[in-house]
Formats: C-alpha cells, structure tokens, sequence
C-alpha cells in the first residue's frame, strides 16, 4: 500500500503537538442558546447555553451566564429548540483498515441480501463483467443471519469461476472464503500449516475446503489482491471520517493498527491524516498483537504518542473469535454441536503478553467474545493485579464482552475491568444467537448492560465498524429496546435494557473514559475540545424505537462545524 515509510521518525511524529488543524481555528466565540445543552457531565446536567472560544468550550450554563462570559462581540446561535450533545464517540472501530477495505470490497451483507443464493447470484453476476485473472472481493457476508448455507467453499465458488481469484470477508472480520483460484495465486497448497490462532479449514478427507479461520491465516490471501496493494488509505481514511461527520461522531477509533499494512506504517496513515488539516474526527488507535510487540517497540511507538487529534491509546489483545461465526471460544459447546470454539491466544500467552505490555504502560484492550474466553481474560487481570500492577493504569476492557456471567461482572467490578459491547450482536444477530448458536437461556447472556450498570462497572456502545455501522444514534436505541432485525416484535433479554441516559453516556462520555481521552472530550464542561453534535430532537423524548430516526442536524468537532444539513 501507499503507506511511505514504517518506522522511522514515527514517534517523532505522533508526539507533535501543534497540527496544521488546529492551528488554523481561530479564537471567535460562539455562543449557542435557545435550546436544550446535555452535559453529560458527573449529574447528566441540562444547561440553557454553551459558548465555545476557538477549539475549547469556554462556558457552559443559563443564558445570561454564558452571553457575560463570552462577552458583547460574541456570535449567537440561535438553536431554535435543538438538543446539544457532547460529540458521539465510537470506542471500537477499524477505521484505518476499515476505510481501505470499505473502498476495495464490494458489500454483499445482510442490509441488501436476505440469502446466501443472493449473495452467490451477486458474485455470479461480477464474474460475467471481469476479465478473466482479475480479482473479485466482497465483504460483510454472513451466513449467521443470511438464509441457506453455513459457509462458502470451493464447492460453492469454484462452479462461479475458477478463473477470477474470489474472496469473501465474513462480517465478523474472523472468517474468510476463498475459491481455488485465490488459494492457487496465493501460493497456498494443500499441505499449508496452519498459523497459531488461525486455521486453513479442510473436509473429513483432510482436504483444504476454502474456509479460513482468523486474519492471520486469510490474510496470505488478501495480501495478494492488487486494489489493497495499490489503495490510498491516508485518502481513504479522511473520506470515511468525513461520511462519519453524518452521524454526529466526532471520535472514533482503530483496534488493530499494523493490520492494513502488517507493519507500524499504519501509525503514519494516522500521522499523515492529522497532519492533512482536513480530519473531521480524531482518531484513537490501537497497535495490534499480531504485529508483535519487539516491532512496535522497535518502531518506538508508545502509549500517548500523539496529539489531541490522533493518538496511541493502548494495546489489543485478542482471545478468540466470532460466536456467530462459531469460533467465540466458549465453556460448553455451541448449540447441537461438540464445538468449543477458538482460542487466538492460549491462556499462557495472553498472560504474558498482557504482563509484558502493562509493565511497559500499556493500556490494554482484550477481545473476548465467549464465556471461557472472558474468564481467560479475567484469569490475566488477576495475574496483572497480582503482579503489583496499578489496574487504575491499565484500565484493561473487554471487546465486545459477548456472553457474560453473573461471578464474572463481578471480578470485573473487583479488578477494574470494564466492558464495551457491540450492541448490534442484539439488534442483527440475536435471533441467530437464540435459534442457531446458543440456544434462548444462553443467548440471555448477551451484552448485559443493565447487570453490568448495576453492578458499578463501566461499559461503552461500539459498532466494530465493518461488523456493523458506526451510527451511535441507532446503537443507542439497540441498548434501550433490545429488539431483533428479523423479529421485531422481539426482546432478547429485556432484564437488559438501559435508560436513554445511560445509552448515550456510553457513547459519549464512558466512552472517552475507555479512551484515556475524559480530560479533553465526553462531555460539555468549560476547557474541555469544543466537540459537539446537534440534534432536531431529545432522544429522551421519542418514542424508544425512533431514536435512530432523531435526526443529526450539525457536527462541530475541534470548534468547527465540520458537518451540516
């Protein structure tokens, strides 16, 4: 890829603390009125006016308060009864890697094909207008929630072409098909090893199928695709966070930097964008494990390298896979099966390289998405905890938290170890995770927002972009209503709805918190990054199932309006 240069001068980079952004903002105060300001502070305070003063809120409160502070040559805004809220903030995305991926594969998910012989029909279609040799990649596909097969195998996609090279991305971003073209090109044979925490799958005749299992096995074959190659990701980067403006998010975040370019190049398509003038969101990243940590340590990238813009926030870690794609590695098996599941890092593994980086100041992130995975993850907190660590600066996570149980939140509670949900597991998988993973009890276990609220541990709202969209405004009706894609009318685990309040907090200020970034952004108080989003209405004040419909009106990221109706 476009990348330039890996290493060198990289810290020299990120720990530049002017930018060509920032610098350009002038020191014109705003003051915003007639309209309803939500904090989002400590009390979830309502206030009558906010001013902003070049990139800093200067002040929050009634109206006379705020016009006397800002004083007389100050410019009004009059909301006109519009809603102000703290800038929406994604915790989990793949921004950087997502962006190149979103340009160069075609989407063949659930929100435009219902069946696995739709997206087949697609792909089908695609072979017929390309030339022979040339590559065709999708992407989003799921057979968890698309009706008909389990999986794409030779025996599905070599009848389509085995002259075009074809590869489909699982949604998850945990399984990959291939036909054998794509394997043939990419000089994969039958008698490939399979890479720790990955797997070539093969038949019961021991024969490669086409299915493949984690990134670090399908990736030999999506490294071989010519438009990844030849990409712009720093371009490609700046267009998906100016779409994102839409939707109200003025942070987002990448938990696997080195994965697009395999290496700590993609810290620079971070750097390049921020230092571009033209980033309409900031960008929190987190270096990927399976780059290794001698490669980012030798590329002397840090945690806290960087500005307020782009910055290095912590460290992933990974424990398994996909419960929807059965690889969520589980204490009993998946429904009418003797599967378990994957562990990506054996439990010793983890614990070492947690302990590794959390005694270098690491912040850690950990995936984990089924039960015995969480209790792998928890298993090495305690470890850190017992090793003297300060867990207040680690501030470990769990990605995506999936299936959790009661004793679990609470050593989560004990060890300072909060919890951030893709929701959209509820909203697009949870029938599939009731009728064909889990079975009704064990589904009832997913995302436990309300246990976790209840039990004083912190949890934030994520999409997992490309896994789902990143539009916080729908994220938030999932955690508040519970309800089903496929079934409407249905509530998977209603014990577990949230307030409006407490949706929003998770995609503003928890969210922020999980981000090392509370001091400067998620919520609205004086001296705080002047990063807000306007709304036509209050949440708060819609029917439940029509808050994705609350429309954003204007996006201001770093005291600028970098999105408008």
């Amino acid at each position: 890829m476009k990348t330039g240069g890996a290493a060198a001068g990289l810290a020299a980079l990120m720990a530049t603390e002017g930018n060509a952004q920032t610098q350009t903002v002038a020191t014109v105060t705003t003051v915003f009125t007639n309209g309803t300001i939500l904090t989002v502070n400590g009390d979830f305070s309502e206030a009558e006016a906010i001013a902003i003063r070049g990139n800093l809120i200067l002040a929050v409160g009634t109206d006379s308060e705020v016009r006397a502070l800002a004083g007389d040559e100050a410019r009004i805004v009059d909301l006109g009864g519009k809603v102000v809220l703290p800038g929406f903030i994604d915790a989990h995305t793949h921004v950087i890697t997502g962006s190149v991926v979103d340009a160069t594969m075609e989407y063949v998910g659930m929100a435009r094909y219902t069946s696995v012989d739709a997206v087949l029909e697609q792909i089908a279609m695609r072979v017929a207008e390309t030339p022979a040799g040339e590559w065709l990649v999708f992407r989003n596909f799921d057979p968890a929630v698309q009706d008909g097969a389990d999986a794409l195998t030779f025996d599905d996609l070599d009848p389509i072409s085995t002259e075009h090279p074809i590869f489909v991305l699982n949604a998850s971003g945990h399984l990959a098909y291939a036909n054998s073209k794509a394997f043939e090109v990419s000089s994969i044979a039958n008698d490939v090893e399979d890479p720790p925490g990955g797997e070539f799958v093969r038949d019961a005749d021991g024969n490669l199928n086409g299915v493949i299992k984690n990134n670090v096995a399908f990736l030999r074959i999506a490294e071989n695709y010519p438009a990844m190659k030849e990409a712009d990701p720093v371009g490609g980067l700046l267009g998906l966070l100016e779409k994102w403006s839409e939707f109200g998010l003025t942070t987002v975040s990448e938990l696997s930097l080195g994965a697009l370019a395999q290496s700590p190049a993609d810290a620079q398509v971070m750097v390049a964008a921020a230092q571009s003038g033209r980033m309409k969101a900031r960008i929190r990243a987190y270096p990927f494990y399976t780059i290794g940590a001698e490669t980012w340590d030798e590329a002397n990238v840090k945690p806290g390298d960087g500005n307020a813009l782009a910055r290095i926030s912590g460290y992933k870690l990974v424990a398994d896979g996909s419960n929807q794609g059965f690889t969520g590695l589980q204490r009993e098996p998946y429904l009418d099966s003797d599967n378990l599941g994957i562990a990506y890092m054996e439990p010793e593994a983890l614990t070492a390289a947690a302990l590794e980086r959390a005694q270098k100041g690491w912040h850690l992130a950990i995936h984990g998405n089924g039960d015995a995975a969480i209790d792998n993850i928890l298993d090495t907190c305690q470890a850190l905890f017992d090793a003297g660590i300060d867990m207040s600066r680690v501030r470990p996570r769990i990605e995506h938290c999936s299936i959790l149980h009661d004793e679990q939140i609470a050593r989560m509670r004990d060890l300072g170890v909060s919890a951030s949900f893709l929701i959209g597991h509820v909203h697009y998988w949870g029938i599939a995770m009731r009728d064909e993973v889990f079975g009704e009890e064990k589904a009832q276990l997913l995302d436990r927002c309300r246990s976790v609220q209840q039990a004083g541990v912190g949890f934030t709202l994520h999409s997992d972009f490309m896994v789902t969209d990143p539009v916080p405004l729908h994220m938030i009706e999932m955690a508040v209503t519970r309800r089903t894609w496929k079934e409407p009318d249905y509530v998977l685990a209603p014990q577990e709805t949230i307030s409006v309040e407490a949706a929003i907090r998770a995609v503003t200020s928890e969210a922020a918190w999980q981000l090392f970034s509370d001091h400067e952004i998620g919520s609205l108080e004086p001296g705080k990054l002047a990063d807000m989003v306007i709304l036509d209405k209050d949440p708060r004040e819609v029917a439940p199932d029509q808050i994705k419909n609350v429309r954003v009106v204007e996006t201001w990221m770093d005291g600028r309006q970098v999105y408008a109706t």
